[in-house]
């Protein structure tokens, strides 16, 4: 007597589909391939933006904590990195894990008015560089998809770098 089965089981468990996930979001950073990152696109990405001070400056923390407050307010998921690392190993750290955008809070956040920081595209590393009481609601739109880093860069004037007061530029 012959049997055939009338149920067929595939392997094809979540597993396979997280893998598949990490493995097309997995990139290195041309030219250093040292610089590892995830591309999750920000819809799921684990954190929208990472908030981070330029340095341990006290002057900066009243500027973090509105800006994770207001991020907070807007429903944008983030991390803050004050930890003493060089911006660029912060940097580097946050893409490491996904994060899709950076706010950086640095020495023109504190001095000049209106207050402004820096916006940074993970994909591109391009940033922008806007007024602090309007990033949150840029972050949450270019998290949910209603704006593209194209759109922002046509809205905000691009960041190229700043000059400190020890005559050095800082940049990533």
């Amino acid at each position: 007597e012959e049997v055939v089965p009338s149920v067929i089981e595939p392997s094809f468990g979540l597993g396979r589909i997280m893998y598949t996930i990490l493995e097309h979001t997995f990139h290195v950073r041309e030219g250093d391939e040292q610089r590892t990152f995830f591309s999750f696109p920000a819809v799921v990405a684990p954190f929208k933006c990472s908030v981070l001070p330029l340095s341990q400056n006290q002057e900066f923390m009243p500027f973090v904590k509105e800006l994770s407050e207001a991020l907070t307010r807007n429903g944008v998921s983030h991390k803050v990195d004050d930890s003493s690392g060089s911006i660029g190993r912060r940097y580097a750290r946050t893409d490491e894990i996904g994060v899709a955008f950076g706010i950086t809070i640095d020495f023109d956040t504190v001095n000049k008015t209106p207050h402004t920081a820096t916006l940074r595209d993970r994909d591109s590393m391009r940033q922008i560089r806007a007024e602090v009481s309007e990033l949150p609601g840029v972050v949450r739109d270019l998290a949910n998809g209603s704006i593209t880093w194209a759109d922002v860069e046509a809205r905000y004037p691009l960041f190229e770098g700043q000059e400190t007061g020890k005559k050095e530029t800082v940049e990533e």
